[in-house]
């Protein structure tokens, strides 16, 4: 008994150990940054469409960084394939999709519980009303079913499970488990669901800036805050000019193809241990948000769609929609930010923390 515990207890050593050594900065900063920048779209976008659609020079003035806030979705999709591969490496398939599921489902559970209860007695959105488009959307199968995702911005994480399916999958099989045959089938399914679902490509973007910079290669230190805001500046640019969902329609865009050179260019210049966005990272506020960031994500439509509603009965979206909205943001913020961190902690880190006694973020040096 006593030579089980210090074995595990020496495994969760190893284990603590790969994940600082894998730990970057600049992912957990970009994390609070594409959070902040998706939660602030949606205000802005969503008055836009429900509030002032009638005031055409604010729907214009409100266009750059609507369209700037929601490229953060991608974003998200670069950081969790740079950081998912070494989890993939570290545990064994099913320990892997235990800690991915305890780590992900319980909000996404508690979240689409509630919105499948308001949308019954709202029927606010009729077509997810249905048993098949529940169940799709819990079993996240809602891409083969053509439905919609339940609960609002859960349709990305459909998205991050069946990256995690065929990475770990295809790892399981052509690395662990040596099958060449079963290698090249995950390779074709991948490939499969990359030429369906484009958007996909930002993940594998992450997971090539991940094997580069394992194998050591780097820029030269001096290039790369240079590199850094070149690309950067190409991203606001794009991202505040278009808004594409990365289909295969838009993808006869020259700009679609632009946009997702720019954010991998991006990406792999942020995470350099000299860029500006890993000095960023020591602000505590980014290490903040980055912290709660799938947590901000799920809860702020909730907190923007009631705050959106007591403003109105309130009479304070007035044609003074300056005045109004930074009003509307400066109360809605620390709203969502509270009703997040109590999120966060009772779905989030909570049962995850629980079973494997680990907590997920430990404090972590940056740069």
């Amino acid at each position: 008994m006593a030579a089980n515990a210090q074995s595990e207890a020496a495994r969760q050593g190893i284990t603590r150990s790969a994940a600082q050594r894998d730990f970057n900065a600049a992912t957990h900063a970009l994390r609070g940054f594409a959070s902040l920048a998706v939660f602030w779209a949606h205000l802005l976008g969503g008055t836009a469409e429900h509030i002032y659609a009638h005031d055409e020079r604010y729907v214009g003035l409100i266009h750059a960084p609507w369209c700037f806030g929601r490229w953060g979705v991608v974003l998200f999709f670069a950081i969790s394939g740079f950081v998912i591969l070494p989890s993939i490496r570290r545990y064994s398939l099913g320990e892997f999709a235990l800690r991915r599921f305890l780590r992900l489902y319980p909000l996404f559970l508690a979240f689409s519980v509630m919105f499948v209860v308001l949308n019954a007695l709202t029927n606010e959105y009729p077509g997810t009303n249905s048993p098949g488009a529940v169940v799709s959307g819990l079993l996240f199968l809602n891409l083969f079913s053509h439905t919609d995702q339940l609960t609002p911005n859960a349709w990305s994480l459909t998205y991050e499970v069946m990256f995690y399916t065929l990475a770990a999958g295809g790892y399981f099989l052509a690395v662990t488990r040596r099958s060449a045959i079963g290698g090249a089938i995950a390779a074709v399914l991948g490939a499969l669901f990359l030429l369906r679902y484009p958007i996909a490509a930002f993940f594998l973007g992450g997971v090539l800036v991940r094997l580069a910079c394992d194998a050591g290669l780097r820029p030269p230190p001096g290039a790369v805050r240079s590199g850094e805001v070149l690309y950067g500046l190409a991203c606001i640019a794009l991202a505040s000019s278009f808004h594409f969902d990365f289909s295969q329609a838009d993808m006869a865009n020259p700009f679609a193809w632009a946009l997702m050179a720019a954010t991998i260019g991006y990406f792999y210049f942020a995470v350099q241990p000299e860029s500006l966005t890993t000095l960023a990272a020591r602000s505590r506020i980014l290490i903040y948000l980055g912290t709660v960031s799938y947590s901000l994500y799920l809860v702020h439509p909730y907190v923007y769609y009631v705050m959106r509603t007591l403003f109105q009965r309130a009479g304070l979206f007035t044609a003074d929609w300056a005045f109004s909205m930074a009003l509307f943001i400066a109360v809605t913020t620390p709203v969502a930010l509270a009703l997040t961190h109590l999120a966060h902690k009772a779905f989030e880190v909570g049962p995850y923390e629980w079973f494997f006694r680990q907590r997920i973020y430990r404090k972590q040096r940056a740069g």
